[in-house]
């Protein structure tokens, strides 16, 4: 017994040091933009908290890219520090062409993270619900506000 508990303890000791944000801006894509700042990137991962309760969040390239085209709404939030970009670099596109609200944040490991999972994601698109509007909506003001990569 004591054996199983010792790799459990040492990798949540290992995911203990947690960078910060400015910390984590090192590590970013050259693609990231438009870029949350620290206060939207915290809103965010609290509405995708709060749909992930509801199950009202997509998670993934090929999930996200799908409802995506089958014309879904709501605002899709993308890790940047996901490498290769080719991975996803087509999502912001097919956001802008479907007029989709979109920024990036990050860290991908946070991103998974509040959506409930222990593995990273690099994109997730927050669906509008009635439990959580008044957060959701606040986010869609402000990723709608950030300034579209020319």
């Amino acid at each position: 017994m004591a054996r199983e508990k010792q790799p459990e303890a040492a990798a949540e000791a290992e995911g203990t040091p947690e960078r910060s944000y400015r910390e984590q801006l090192d590590f970013l894509n050259p693609i990231a933009q438009p870029l949350a700042s620290r206060k939207l990137t915290r809103k965010l991962y609290k509405c995708i908290r709060k749909a992930a309760k509801h199950k009202q969040i997509r998670r993934g390239v090929k999930e996200v890219q799908k409802f995506i085209n089958k014309g879904e709404k709501g605002i899709t939030v993308l890790a940047g520090d996901t490498l290769p970009i080719d991975v996803y670099c087509h999502i912001p596109i097919m956001c802008e062409d479907r007029s989709l609200p979109y920024a990036y944040v990050p860290s991908k490991s946070d991103l998974g993270a509040a959506a409930g999972s222990k593995r990273p994601t690099c994109v997730i698109m927050i669906k509008p619900h009635e439990e959580y509007q008044e957060t959701y909506d606040e986010c869609l003001e402000e990723v709608g506000a950030l300034p579209l990569p020319l």
